[in-house]
């Protein structure tokens, strides 16, 4: 079955975590990366459901899949003449920060904003993972595949 919404979104991928409160006590977010990433999602979004007049945002359970590719570390890289080449001690997977919690948590909400979700608490069904770029399938840029399926059509495919 295929998605109701594939994007591909380029850009940083940004943790919406942490709020910080400024002198006069209003909130802002902690990292000034949320929002050129939260404003790529929105735009990718906003771009494949234009195309889609009768485009409402999704209100029942949703399945969310969503691969962020990052880009990896200058310390990953050998010096010298191997400029260029990947340390053997260079880990596959991205381990440390950002937290993939948080990198779900601002997709979600640009999603919402978009007009994709009706709300993030919606999703019932959730996959996530983080990448380095160009391992395996991932994007050639850090950014975000996201993919979108209504449960619901889940029910009424034909059983095997």
């Amino acid at each position: 079955m295929s998605a109701a919404l594939t994007l591909t979104v380029y850009g940083t991928p940004a943790p919406q975590g942490s709020k910080t409160r400024n002198a006069y006590g209003a909130m802002y977010e902690s990292s000034a990366k949320v929002k050129p990433w939260r404003e790529a999602v929105k735009t990718a979004a906003l771009d494949a459901i234009h195309h889609d007049e009768a485009w409402t945002a999704l209100d029942g359970p949703v399945w969310l899949d969503m691969q962020f590719t990052l880009r990896r570390p200058k310390s990953h890289y050998r010096t010298g003449r191997n400029t260029g080449l990947l340390k053997a001690t260079a880990p596959p997977y991205p381990t440390g920060k950002p937290d993939l919690d948080k990198l779900i948590r601002s997709t979600q909400d640009a999603l919402k904003d978009a007009g994709v979700l009706s709300d993030d608490s919606i999703v019932a069904s959730l996959g996530a993972s983080k990448v380095y770029v160009l391992w395996g399938d991932a994007l050639r840029t850090p950014g975000a595949v996201i993919k979108v399926w209504r449960l619901t059509d889940f029910l009424k495919e034909p059983s095997v």
